[in-house]
């Protein structure tokens, strides 16, 4: 589907403070970009947005990087980063998961998000494009992902993802198959996307999982110490989406 260009799109590419231009400039040297140790989540494909926004505003001890490879979207998304706190820590890239290791060198990623990403449903020679294929969760790993938190609202999808993982060697775990009506979700504590408010509406469950490298020893943090990554609660009314 071709995304509706606004009127603000153009200048809001060329000013926006935290569009990054030219990161592959900064791989090896991102600590340095954010003038910090902290640790680095990046969310693949971040959409307008609303998500990393609020995860950013409600972590500012930690740094946030969204990727999006449609530069209309990327805008509303950047447009949208301007209302965090001067705290928090936030850039946007435009680009494809494919140039990830040109971006960043192993290690430099500890957490990834990857939410409601095209399943490519129709062909099954179109399964190597699932960003949760085992192509794809090598060069994660090649990069030193530590955690991945993964949704969906696709099943077939899911159920390809839990087998890709398993099959790559990474340790699931908080596997959901309707996290917003299971027992447990009222203890639960995330952020929604623009996407998945509009599927919750629509009564549909979405799948998630968290899947931690083995060998990347779990999230390490600022001090060197290592432990899974929480996800903060409350939606913020500032991060409603852009007409």
């Amino acid at each position: 589907m071709r995304t509706r260009k606004k009127k603000w799109t153009a200048r809001e590419l060329a000013e926006n403070p935290r569009i990054v231009y030219s990161p592959e400039t900064y791989k090896g040297r991102w600590h340095s970009f954010f003038g910090n140790s902290n640790p680095i989540s990046l969310e693949i494909g971040c959409g307008k947005g609303k998500f990393i926004a609020q995860a950013a505003n409600a972590f500012p001890d930690r740094n946030f990087i969204g990727l999006e490879r449609d530069q209309t979207i990327l805008a509303a998304a950047a447009r949208l980063g301007l209302r965090v706190t001067e705290d928090a820590r936030l850039a946007y890239i435009i680009s494809d998961v494919e140039e990830m290791p040109t971006l960043f060198a192993p290690g430099e990623i500890q957490t990834l998000y990857i939410q409601f990403c095209d399943p490519w449903p129709n062909k099954k020679k179109w399964a190597k494009r699932r960003l949760t294929h085992s192509r794809f969760l090598r060069i994660y790993r090649e990069l030193g992902v530590a955690a991945i938190f993964f949704k969906t609202d696709n099943r077939q999808l899911f159920e390809f993802s839990l087998e890709q993982f398993s099959q790559e060697g990474w340790l699931m775990k908080s596997i959901s198959l309707d996290l917003h009506s299971s027992a447990s979700s009222a203890d639960e504590t995330q952020f929604t996307t623009e996407y998945e408010e509009k599927f919750i509406a629509l009564g549909q469950p979405i799948y998630r999982l968290e899947a931690y490298d083995r060998g990347g020893g779990g999230l390490k943090d600022a001090n060197g110490s290592t432990g899974e990554i929480e996800e903060p609660a409350a939606s913020n009314d500032l991060f409603s989406e852009d007409e």
